[in-house]
């Protein structure tokens, strides 16, 4: 029953988008496939991050407000400069490849950075899971169990990211999206800029 509640709970947040899905949607469109998994990747292993320090029972890291101030400021800041590299990218082909700002790099660390910076400076992320292991996680729970929880979770981060991936590159999307693509980036850019400009204050 205890991880039924977990696993409900993680997914259901999983479906609420937030700045690494507009980032998971610029790779489906305008990248290889397997550099958006390298993103995708990234961001899992950066959800794994703070899913052990749960399970290490890190709880009290939620007393040291300095660091997710600081958190929240460089993932401000990043987040603004993602959107902003989106706004500035130029019409351009899904076969041109001449745009070579940071986020279009066709090398799969650097693509796998993008997607772990991304996910390891929201705040939000660390707040969840410490959350969710606090709260839903029972004191008599093994340390064992816990790690399982974890894998598990890290692993539909990762499924979930590649499945949005995947349906959203799709080519006959991309067909009948066409010149579209140039305003879903700028709708993207946007969002994540704004996702930026208001973690500040939340």
């Amino acid at each position: 029953m205890e991880f039924l509640l977990i696993a409900s709970a993680h997914f259901l947040a999983l479906l609420s988008p937030g700045p690494d899905f507009f980032l998971i949607m610029r790779a489906s469109l305008r990248l290889p496939l397997r550099f958006g998994v390298a993103i995708c990747a990234g961001i899992a292993a950066a959800n794994g991050v703070y899913l052990f320090c749960a399970v290490l029972g890190l709880e009290m890291i939620r007393e040291l407000s300095w660091l997710f101030i600081v958190l929240k400021y460089l993932g401000a800041a990043y987040l603004v400069v993602l959107g902003v590299m989106l706004l500035k990218t130029p019409r351009q082909n899904f076969t041109d490849h001449t745009d070579h700002n940071f986020i279009q790099v066709h090398d799969l660390r650097h693509q796998f950075l993008i997607g772990f910076i991304s996910a390891i400076l929201n705040p939000k992320n660390a707040i969840f899971y410490l959350s969710l292991f606090t709260v839903m996680v029972s004191e008599q729970t093994s340390f064992l169990v816990r790690c399982l929880y974890a894998l598990w979770m890290m692993s539909i981060v990762f499924i979930w990211d590649c499945f949005v991936l995947i349906a959203l590159g799709n080519r006959k999307l991309k067909n009948r999206l066409g010149g579209g693509v140039y305003y879903v980036e700028k709708i993207s850019g946007a969002a994540i800029s704004s996702f930026g400009l208001v973690l500040p204050f939340v």
